[in-house]
């Protein structure tokens, strides 16, 4: 073949993740059980397991010495460690990353345009995040707490947000579904209807896409 008609080299692709995130999605991928980590069994995972060590993220925040007590080996109890803390690692970031990740978070609407607006973190008001047609509501990969005397409202602000979750991304949802985990046996199917209705939802769609489960003390 010519040179005139060799092929083109394709330019490499350029990767979206540093090499941090894509060790550590290696690492989540491969130890996704207790079991995936290298020299442990199952009669080894029955021993963490009645110890209290029933997930990978349990076993990254242990400490060789209470593995050694539970009937771990040293040596194992250090490689179970390793493996599993590599599994959860949390690496060091540039602040400029961390605004790459703060601009990609998506937000939640509440159904309430004025908790939206109270609910707009600081950054996204004044600086280089600030954006003037942000209209605000429940910041995605956080943990929002609502806290407040019996019938302030708590129940009613979930209810709504296990609705307005599965509106499209336009409307400010996040066209999922919702895991509904209730402690106090408030949740009311009754309500989520009425919402969905008030949103132009069909209420037995909304209600499929509800995930419930009754927490117990």
């Amino acid at each position: 073949m010519s040179a005139d008609h060799l092929p083109e080299e394709q330019p490499e692709k350029e990767s979206d993740t540093t090499p941090q995130e894509d060790q550590r999605e290696y690492f989540k991928a491969k130890y996704k059980d207790i079991i995936d980590i290298e020299g442990v069994g199952p009669a080894t995972v029955t021993q963490l397991s009645e110890s209290g060590y029933k997930t990978i993220e349990s076993l990254a925040t242990a400490t060789q010495n209470q593995l050694i007590k539970g009937g771990i080996g040293e040596a194992l109890a250090d490689k179970i460690i390793k493996a599993a803390r590599k599994a959860v690692s949390i690496s060091f970031i540039s602040a400029s990353e961390l605004m790459r990740i703060r601009k990609s978070r998506k937000y939640l609407t509440t159904g309430c345009s004025s908790l939206d607006r109270l609910l707009i973190p600081g950054a996204m008001v004044v600086g280089p995040l600030a954006d003037p047609n942000f209209k605000g509501g429940i910041e995605t990969e956080a943990i929002t707490e609502f806290y407040g005397e019996y019938g302030s409202g708590k129940s009613q602000v979930c209810h709504q947000l296990a609705v307005t979750a599965q509106l499209p991304i336009s409307e400010g949802g996040l066209g999922g579904k919702t895991l509904y985990i209730d402690t106090e046996a408030v949740f009311q199917p009754e309500r989520a209807i009425q919402i969905a209705r008030r949103l132009n939802l069909e209420w037995d769609e909304v209600l499929e896409n509800i995930v419930y489960a009754e927490a117990y003390t």
